[in-house]
């Protein structure tokens, strides 16, 4: 079964950046499509990005277009999000997840607090 540890979180003021990091295990990482999520709480959780096995083709929400990156280590079995001139609706906690989505259970995720 698929483990997902993400970390990297914190509270960050308007404009700042963070660093999301997310750790599998229990699968192949590196024959799997990724998936950064976020939710809120009372809402769905919503896809941020997505990048394929190699890492060549990542895919954003338009909301966070030109401001976040994904990219992926497959050595390292690790995920990450970098994520820059935050804003205060980006304030939600982040998921990762395989892609697409195979009903693997999710992770604590990792919270993200942008307030000034």
């Amino acid at each position: 079964q698929a483990q997902f540890v993400e970390s990297g979180g914190g509270l960050v003021q308007p404009g700042g950046s963070l660093r999301l990091s997310c750790t599998a295990s229990g699968f192949d990482f590196r024959n799997f499509g990724m998936t950064w999520y976020r939710q809120v709480p009372g809402k769905a959780r919503k896809v941020v990005a997505n990048i394929n096995t190699s890492g060549s083709l990542p895919i954003y929400a338009e909301f966070v277009k030109g401001r976040f990156t994904i990219s992926r280590d497959n050595v390292k079995n690790t995920l990450y999000l970098q994520m820059n001139n935050l804003e205060p609706d980006d304030t939600a906690r982040y998921y990762c997840n395989k892609s697409p989505y195979d009903y693997e259970p999710w992770g604590q995720g990792t919270q993200v607090t942008v307030s000034s």
